[in-house]
């Protein structure tokens, strides 16, 4: 296959990736009004129960500036609330509001959720070639360094 072909293929399935989590965080902002990392940072407080900025942005792979402004969306729409710890007062955390839990009850399956499963199933070096290979992708179109939530569960399994 010529070189020019392999350009053009490897374009194709850029943008095929592109228009999927495009139309997947749509889709979920239509579902339940909320954006895909807004939904990742309500997950993450729920599985860490009251939780620092500092927290929440290692849990999902966001800057503390990013997921401070998405806390204060999420706060001015009461779905989570800032509270004081109670053993060190200048320490603020992040908590669900009953909204906030609720709302998490509504949000729909996102897009990465058959990624995960197939991506399990493939073997050892697959997985690694993969992984190298979007390296390498992100690398070349100046991306490696962006802020990005992965577009993945916080509750799936083996994301640790």
């Amino acid at each position: 296959m010529p070189e020019t072909q392999h350009l053009h293929e490897v374009l194709v399935h850029l943008r095929r990736i592109i228009r999927a989590t495009d139309l997947q965080s749509k889709r979920v902002v239509k579902a339940c009004g909320l954006t895909i990392p807004q939904i990742m940072v309500l997950r993450a407080i729920e599985e860490l129960g009251d939780v620092t900025v500092r927290k929440i942005s290692d849990n999902v792979s966001l800057s503390q500036a990013t997921v401070t402004t998405i806390l204060n969306r999420l706060e001015e729409r009461s779905l989570v609330a800032r509270v004081r710890a109670q053993k060190d007062k200048r320490i603020v955390n992040a908590r669900l509001t009953d909204e906030g839990r609720e709302m998490l009850k509504t949000t729909p399956p996102l897009l990465h959720e058959k990624f995960i499963s197939e991506f399990e199933s493939l073997e050892n070096w697959e997985q690694t070639q993969m992984l190298s290979s979007l390296q390498r992708v992100a690398m070349m179109m100046d991306a490696e360094t962006l802020d990005a939530a992965p577009l993945l569960d916080i509750n799936s399994p083996n994301l640790s």
